[in-house]
Order: C-alpha cells, then sequence, then structure tokens
C-alpha cells in the first residue's frame, strides 16, 4: 500500500532533492571509485558499465529536482493551489514533464549510446493530426513506456493521458506531475478492475484533437511467470480459446480487453495506434539491467495507426476481443522478426 499523499509530497521529494545533492558533491570520488572497477573489467563487453551509470542517474537525479522546483513553483502561482487544474497550469505541466523526459532522453542516448528507430505510419494530413488518438502498447523491458510518452510528447505535440501502476506514484516527479494532469493510477488489489474500466472511460471521452490515451493492456512488463499466469487465468475464466491464442504469442502477454473497448467506445473521433518495440525486453530484473547494460545498442519500434472508421466500435464484443487478439498477434510476430537476441524463453 501507497503511503498518503502528504506523507510522499513532504518525505520522498525532499529525499530526492538531498540524494541529487549528495551525488553532486561526492560524484568525483564516486567517479574514482566507478574508473576503477570499470578498468578492473576493460577485458569484458559493456566497459564502464558503472561510470555510465553513475553519470546517468546524476542526469536524472538533478533533472527531478528540477521538476519538482517547477511544480512547486506552480503550485505558489497558482494561489496555492486554488487554480492549479485550470487550463495554463496544464499547459505548463506538461511543459514541465516535456522538458523533463527530453532531457533524461537525450541523456540515456548519448550516455549508452543507444538509438532509437521507429517505423511510423505515413502522416495522412491535417485532418489525421486533427483526431485524438488512443494508444495501446505492449510492456515489457524498462523505458518502453517512457520511450512512447517521449515519442507523444515531443514528436508529435500530443498531451498523453496514461494508464499506469499506482506504484510509479512512488517516484516523486511522477507523483507531482502526473496527479495534476487527467492520468490513471492502477491498484488491482485495492479495488476491482471495473473502477478503472469507468476511470479510462472518462478519461476517453475527455479527449480532445491533441490528447492521446496510453494504455498497456498487458498490465505489467513481459516475465515468463506472467506470461503463464494469463494463459491460466483465461483458462480458469473458462476462454480456453483466447488460453490457445496467447499460447501461441510468446512475445506478449494475454491482452486485457476491459479497459480498451471502454477507451474505444468512449471517443468514437478516436483513431488507434498500436505500438510493438524490441531491444529492451531482455532486461527483466535489475541484475539482467547489469549484466547486459545497453550500450551501442538499437532499440526499434513500430507503430500502426487504424483511422477511427476502421475500429469496429459497432461490432460485438466477442468479435472487437477477436480484433485486440488480432492485433497482437501481429505485435508477436513484428517482435520475433525484429528482437536482437530472438524470441523470449516461456518455460
Amino acid at each position: 500500500m501507497l503511503p498518503p499523499r502528504l506523507i510522499r509530497r513532504l518525505l520522498l521529494a525532499p529525499l530526492t532533492i538531498v540524494i541529487a545533492l549528495a551525488l553532486v558533491v561526492l560524484f568525483p570520488l564516486l567517479v574514482l571509485v566507478a574508473a576503477v572497477f570499470g578498468l578492473a573489467g576493460l577485458s569484458r563487453p559493456g566497459r564502464m558499465r558503472g561510470l555510465r551509470l553513475l553519470w546517468f542517474a546524476l542526469v536524472c537525479l538533478i533533472a527531478e529536482t528540477g521538476a519538482l522546483f517547477a511544480c512547486l513553483g506552480l503550485w505558489v502561482a497558482s494561489g496555492f493551489g486554488r487554480r492549479l487544474y485550470a487550463e495554463p497550469y496544464t499547459s505548463r505541466h506538461y511543459a514541465v514533464m516535456r522538458w523533463f523526459i527530453g532531457l533524461v532522453y537525450r541523456a540515456g542516448t548519448a550516455t549508452f549510446g543507444v538509438r532509437v528507430e521507429v517505423d511510423e505510419p505515413e502522416s495522412s494530413g491535417e485532418e489525421q493530426a486533427a483526431r485524438p488518438v488512443i494508444v495501446l502498447s505492449r510492456h515489457a523491458g524498462p523505458g518502453d513506456s517512457f520511450l512512447l510518452v517521449h515519442h507523444l510528447l515531443s514528436v508529435y505535440q500530443r498531451r498523453p493521458r496514461v494508464v499506469m501502476k499506482a506504484a510509479m506514484q512512488l517516484d516523486p516527479g511522477v507523483d507531482a506531475v502526473a496527479n495534476r494532469l487527467p492520468n490513471v493510477f492502477i491498484s488491482r488489489g485495492k479495488t476491482g478492475e471495473g473502477v478503472f474500466v469507468e476511470e479510462i472511460r472518462r478519461l476517453a471521452s475527455g479527449l480532445d484533437h491533441e490528447g492521446a490515451l496510453v494504455i498497456f493492456p498487458e498490465g505489467g512488463n513481459w516475465m515468463p511467470g506472467r506470461w503463464r499466469l494469463g494463459v491460466q487465468r483465461l483458462q480458469r475464466a473458462g476462454r480456453a480459446d483466447l488460453a490457445s491464442r496467447a499460447e501461441k504469442m510468446p512475445n506478449v502477454l494475454a491482452p486485457r480487453a476491459g479497459g480498451v473497448l471502454a477507451a474505444i467506445e468512449a471517443c468514437p473521433e478516436a483513431d488507434v495506434v498500436f505500438v510493438a518495440h524490441a531491444g529492451l525486453d531482455h532486461l527483466v530484473s535489475v541484475a539482467d539491467v547489469w549484466r547486459s547494460l545497453p550500450i551501442d545498442q538499437v532499440v526499434q519500434a513500430k507503430w500502426w495507426r487504424v483511422a477511427a472508421d476502421q475500429v469496429p466500435r459497432t461490432a460485438g464484443h466477442e468479435a472487437q476481443v477477436k480484433w485486440l487478439y488480432d492485433w497482437w498477434k501481429l505485435i508477436d510476430a513484428w517482435i520475433t522478426e525484429n528482437r536482437p537476441a530472438g524470441p523470449l524463453p516461456v518455460a
């Protein structure tokens, strides 16, 4: 269970600032220690991992500190929170979000030599740009949601509304910014899934031409255990047909249709964008991140855009679920073809 918001703001936010200041002061010493360990491992791939991680952590903490002070300034300027949710301040919080994510993105790609290649659908002009979008992405490996939101903010100039786990609020920057913008935090153990479906429906119904609702239908990062549990969940629910389909998609988790279909129904003018990515999905645990830190690596992403009039909104529930699984099958096949290290083990 998360601590109350007031406790998070009074404890975690100042703690982040203190850690950032301590890292700045100790940075020369830590660089020396990291360099010694890096030189000792020159013969292994991914050398100087500690130094790279140290620099990236410093940039992230400084960026988060800047975002926290910006949020504090906006809170004061809004009359100590009285006008905080009015439109001018919504735009300013999206600007803070764009600045923070953009800075961390540039630092990460430069520090680790990562190149991001996005295969996007061709634009069909002003009509397409003027429509809201519902973005459905697979969820695996660290940074996939980060890269997706960065692309929406900086490339498409969209205002993303993100459905994310409640634990993300333990990050003070996310807690401060995301709770002032239209987002949904999901904690399945606390309330029923139906509550969050209604929250997603509410977010989708308020989308305008700049809006982008981001949903991860799998509900979490890909892991072998979660993959098996997803298949078993469908079997226990009496959906042997969907369980069979999920077993044939080893690279993705079985999508949960409730929130997706609610969003599609609530915003009939929205296009639907499906997103797949490959390159970071072999990093499942913290140990994987350390052992296989992505250095000089290419991260590939593929976006498919389905126009609003091509989305089966008037079809029955079963037809819509089949449509979603058909797209997830296409995403699974794309990952198999584009993952550098081949398919993930599922046993």
